[in-house]
């Protein structure tokens, strides 16, 4: 065995043994630390928000924010303000993201700003619930897509478009575990794929405006059917396809020069994914009237089958190059939420741990795999993004107002993005409507069991953070440790 394999067993050894790990030896300088690497760069990063937004979102949404509008005009409307949302939220953690330059995002922002309680409500919600069901939910997607030529004329089999998305998650994890430039550049290519598609409809919809079908924008408001919950509603919806924006965040540490690439990525990044989606919306409305759009069972394949009739085929292909990309985006930044939080403690151990080989966060992203797997089991697309989007706002408006906290209580901080406090105080006020709105007009239970279930985490948080009993970890001890050998993976070093 050579020097470098004599010194990776050494820590792998010290590790299982001791949970703590030394710094390299002088003689050892030319090996990388064990830690997660500034691998990312700017168009790493742009492709990480466009591939994580443009996913399943704008081939399912536009169903139910027609629905909940009820016109073409409103519709079109909610597309755009979502956009305009989704970037001032953004700028809003562009400031947040170069003032503490950690990973986790909204998880990190929280602990600086609210403490250790907060944070570890959001860890708790969105590593057990929000995360692992947000991939589930883009792996259905892909499964449905890719499943709906081999049935034509029917819908696909339950049992196969579960199976389907099962493996989807299977090879994501995979590819993810073994290398970070990996995951990045499967990003890439897939953000080129979807890309192209959006560019292939958007064409089409335009040449179909210029030969005059115009006819489903006329009176576009003459049917509008909105209220204070169904606005909300329609919001939700739409905000679910813009989902992505704050993906950047979750990777901070990653990240090359983040003063300079995190707020480039989010700038070219989420205006062109909203122009993108207002072009697809319009052209989906030129051939297709309200009516026919929301019986659609696939809206973008109607739209294939209907204008690019003989080379359709090329739409759900793309379809399912798009959500395999967008579900190796949201795997990439999940991982890395659990990775912060198990590292601060609130977490078990493991999932704070690096693969001694790969230097990704393996444990985390295997974790948040299999929770995935559990939510595809029975999930009900619609259902988990209505529970998505409850509970991912009340954490957004927390966030932003957790930016005007900071403006008072940490004035020493160092913000080389600083943006206007009425964007924050908007943010906040626009993601608690969001949160209340469909309450209010229409309450459901589910709405019931989400915050019980957010607020539940208090009791582990007691027993396992603030208590810290020792008899939970003694139990934990051997289990992190036949992990750890199993995985080799290891406590990320810390650099003086």
């Amino acid at each position: 065995m050579d020097k470098d394999s004599d010194l990776k067993q050494h820590k792998l050894q010290n590790g299982a043994n001791t949970f703590n790990i030394a710094s390299e030896t002088k003689d050892n300088k030319s090996e990388k630390a064990t830690m997660l690497q500034k691998d990312v760069g700017l168009l790493s990063g742009i492709s990480l928000i466009v591939g994580t937004m443009i996913g399943s979102g704008i081939f399912i949404s536009p169903k139910s924010v027609l629905l909940y509008t009820g016109a073409v005009g409103p519709c079109l409307l909610v597309w755009t303000a979502c956009g305009v949302l989704s970037t001032l939220g953004a700028l809003c953690y562009a400031e947040l993201g170069t003032m503490i330059t950690k990973s986790g995002a909204e998880y990190a922002y929280l602990l600086e700003s609210f403490g250790s309680i907060v944070a570890y409500l959001y860890s708790w919600t969105t590593i057990v619930v929000l995360k692992p069901s947000s991939f589930a939910i883009i792996s259905l997607s892909f499964a449905e897509y890719a499943a709906t030529p081999f049935y034509p004329g029917c819908s696909p089999p339950a049992l196969v478009i579960k199976c389907l998305a099962s493996a989807a998650t299977f090879i994501i994890v995979i590819v993810n575990c073994l290398s970070v430039k990996l995951a990045s550049y499967v990003q890439n290519v897939f953000t080129a794929a979807k890309l192209l598609i959006i560019i292939v409809i958007s064409v089409a919809g335009m040449v179909l405006l210029a030969q005059g079908n115009t006819e489903n924008f006329s009176n576009s408001f003459q049917t509008a059917s909105v209220s204070f919950g169904s606005i909300g509603l329609a919001f939700y919806n739409g905000l679910w396809a813009y989902d992505g924006w704050n993906q950047l965040n979750f990777i901070t540490e990653e990240l090359k020069n983040p003063y300079r690439n995190l707020p480039l990525a989010i700038i070219i990044g989420i205006p062109l994914v909203t122009v993108c989606y207002v072009l697809v919306n319009v052209a989906y409305f030129t051939v297709m009237t309200p009516s026919e759009l929301l019986l659609s069972p696939a809206v973008a394949v109607t739209f294939g089958d209907r204008v690019l009739y003989p080379m359709s085929w090329i739409v759900p292909l793309f379809v399912v190059f798009s959500t395999f990309g967008s579900a190796n985006g949201s795997c990439f930044t999940a991982g890395r939420l659990a990775y912060v939080s198990g590292r601060e403690g609130h977490m078990v151990k493991i999932l704070s741990y690096v693969s001694l080989r790969r230097f990704t966060p393996a444990p985390a992203l295997i974790f948040n795999g299999f929770l995935s797997l559990l939510y595809i089991l029975p999930a009900d697309i619609n259902t988990l993004i209505n529970y998505f989007s409850f509970a991912q706002w009340f954490f957004y408006g927390l966030t932003a107002f957790a930016l005007i906290v900071m403006r008072f209580t940490r004035k020493e901080l160092h913000r080389p993005v600083k943006v206007p406090i009425v964007l924050a105080v908007l943010m906040t006020l626009v993601s608690f409507y969001l949160v209340l709105a469909p309450i209010i007009d229409k309450p459901e239970i589910e709405y019931l069991y989400c915050t019980v279930f957010i607020f539940s985490g208090l009791i582990l948080y007691y027993v396992f953070v603030y208590k810290r009993v020792k008899w939970a970890h003694k139990m934990m001890r051997p289990i992190t440790m036949h992990l750890q050998l199993l995985l080799e993976v290891v406590p990320p070093e810390k650099i003086e």
